[in-house]
């Protein structure tokens, strides 16, 4: 995995993305190029902004294609992965940005005989280096190769996760290293035996192994292998703790398997004065855009609003800011006007019957939360971050959740990671998954997560999916 601005990114999508925009590149030139072919000489297109065109090229079809989720990867689908099905609308929607951005900067333009071969070039180039890299990921040398400390449930909780992932690592695990006092919850011959006098790092080299994770509970006492661990590390090899590897292979951070220490000791949890104002900066260019954008569907939904049952186009409720402070939150009316005629907080679920016929469109499309922009002007809300909870199921959450009130550390958001990850939270157990992907934004919130976010955002509203 790579680091980028404190976020994993996988090595294998990274390449990926860097193949293909050397590709878009390449597909553009040689395009123009064939185009403009008169005899033995190739005259390519006399345009003051040719390499600025192809840039804008490459970059509306790398955001596409992330949009609909092609760099998501999933190699346990092989070359049965529909991709090609994928890459049509991302063209397509390509397309349309393309032609925004011609009418804006018409001197971009570079004509339709172009644009149409390069789009076909593109295409074969895409599938050709997929189907190339789906294939490779079959090879054996590619699968990283571990061993975990403990033979425990937080040990068999990782190496499941290790075995079972369908994404973007494949891990050869070698076994386990029992540890005095722990419960064996592993396979008995998946655990390696040590010969007497045997190191870790001896072991490690048998096994030839790569790195080794730390999965185990109970640190205390005089049998936790600090020494040799150390010397695995001078050996070259790579010593990983289990909240490291969960946030690393999950994107989230797990309460379960978290140490206070961990969070004290380790990176992350930037609030710096530059991450405040760029944050703050963001929100509102991002706020003014979707706004100008939006406009005409706000004004189209408050009408259908209006026109279902005749009540309030607008709602106001209570939800707990950053550093626990409470403000008013404000969204479309999407439920009857009678939805908490019991006077009781109740939790929002997928299909919820309280919903109206408008309300569940505009919740699936995101609609309902757009008046929150007038929220984020006013710097109670950024416009990515966790979602804002009521008060009541705060306190409720604060008693059940360790490490839940750390998603106050920073402001709320309309759309968040664990929005664009998880599904509706109807239950404390929903809670619980929704905050540990809020504790690894918490953690590691940057710019480049919060782009990552919106393009995400924008699959959620085309798709329908999360929340």
């Amino acid at each position: 995995m790579l680091k980028i601005a404190n976020h994993y990114v996988s090595k294998v999508a990274f390449s990926l993305l860097f193949v293909e925009i050397l590709i878009l590149i390449g597909a553009f030139y040689a395009g123009s190029a064939i185009r403009f072919f008169d005899g033995d000489d190739f005259l390519l297109p006399r345009l003051d902004h040719f390499l600025m065109s192809a840039c804008v090229f490459t970059a509306a079809i790398v955001f596409s294609m992330s949009a609909l989720g092609m760099y998501q990867l999933n190699f346990s689908e092989g070359l049965r992965n529909p991709f090609f099905l994928q890459l049509v609308p991302s063209f397509a929607m390509a397309f349309g940005i393309l032609t925004l951005v011609f009418y804006v900067a018409p001197e971009l333009y570079f004509g339709r005989g172009i644009l149409l071969l390069v789009f076909a070039i593109s295409a074969a180039g895409i599938l050709m280096a997929r189907a190339i890299f789906f294939t490779s990921s079959k090879f054996r040398f590619l699968e990283s190769r571990i061993i975990f400390l403990g033979n425990g449930a937080l040990a068999k909780e990782c190496g499941d996760l290790a075995l079972h992932s369908n994404s973007y690592h494949k891990y050869d695990v070698a076994g386990y290293v029992a540890m005095p006092e722990e419960e064996s919850r592993v396979a008995a011959n998946s655990v390696l035996a040590m010969e007497p006098g045997m190191s870790l790092v001896a072991l490690a080299q048998k096994y030839n192994v790569r790195e080794i994770v730390v999965s185990v509970q109970n640190r205390r006492g005089g049998t936790f292998p600090i020494r040799e661990l150390l010397e695995c590390k001078l050996f070259g090899i790579k010593v990983t703790d289990a909240a490291t590897f969960f946030e690393r292979e999950t994107c989230q951070i797990r309460v379960e398997s978290l140490q206070p220490s961990w969070l004290v000791f380790g990176g992350g949890f930037d609030q710096s004065f530059m991450r405040t104002f760029m944050k703050r900066g963001f929100d509102l260019i991002v706020s003014i855009i979707i706004l100008l954008l939006a406009l005409p569907v706000m004004l189209f939904t408050a009408v259908c609003i209006k026109l279902e049952d005749g009540g309030a186009l607008i709602y106001s409720q209570e939800r707990v800011g950053k550093g626990g402070r409470s403000f008013k939150v404000l969204k479309f009316r999407s439920m009857g006007t009678d939805a908490e005629k019991g006077g009781k907080p109740q939790w929002a679920a997928q299909n919820d019957p309280r919903v109206t016929r408008v309300g569940g469109i505009i919740r699936k499309l995101r609609v309902d939360e757009l008046p929150q922009l007038w929220n984020v002007f006013k710097g109670e809300m950024s416009f990515v971050g966790p979602r804002p909870e009521r008060p009541y199921f705060v306190e409720q959450l604060s008693a059940d959740i360790p490490y839940y009130n750390v998603r106050h550390s920073i402001k709320p958001g309309i759309t968040g990671w664990a929005q664009v990850r998880y599904g509706y939270g109807a239950s404390v157990e929903d809670a619980v998954q929704k905050l540990q992907y809020d504790l690894y934004y918490v953690k590691n919130n940057s710019l480049f997560l919060d782009l990552l976010v919106l393009i995400d955002t924008l699959k959620v509203v085309l798709f329908g999916s999360g929340r």
